[in-house]
């Protein structure tokens, strides 16, 4: 059995590198819910690479979406646009409540042995477990 690297390892390896890049060199976690919040509530320093990071993931996404189009994973389509917006604003609220996202937490977080990120990842990975099985295997026989 051969081992042959994938798109998911190259992409793993940039976020590591990037990470610990943005630790090494600036000082800052490269968390994206922080990251956007210091866009939403502007601190003193720090608006220049934090609009160019956001700005990097959106570009990054549109180019590879037209480079390599089967490196994204499928997305569901027809979804209200408020089941949407509700997504996502529950998702900002969690990041919130929980002092970070997954990147800051299981990325970053977990590298620098935090117990506290370590408690979060536990918390995501089960909360997406219930979600997922509850979508999957509940709801189909409600209806």
């Amino acid at each position: 059995m051969s081992f042959t690297p994938g798109p998911a390892l190259l992409g793993g390896s940039i976020i590591g590198l990037s990470a610990s890049l943005l630790l090494v060199f600036n000082g800052d976690i490269a968390g994206i819910s922080g990251i956007v919040g210091g866009l939403v509530r502007p601190r003193l320093t720090g608006v220049a690479w934090r609009c160019a990071f956001v700005a990097g993931l959106l570009v990054g996404g549109v180019l590879l979406t037209n480079i390599w189009p089967r490196a994204i994973a499928p997305t569901s389509r027809g979804l209200p646009i408020g089941v949407v917006v509700l997504s996502g604003l529950l998702v900002g609220f969690g990041s919130r409540l929980g002092h970070g996202c997954t990147s800051g937490h299981g990325v970053c977080g977990l590298s620098r042995g935090s117990l506290r990120s370590l408690t979060a990842v536990l918390t995501f990975m089960a909360t997406g477990t219930l979600a997922a099985f509850f979508v999957r295997h509940i709801l189909p026989r409600l209806s």
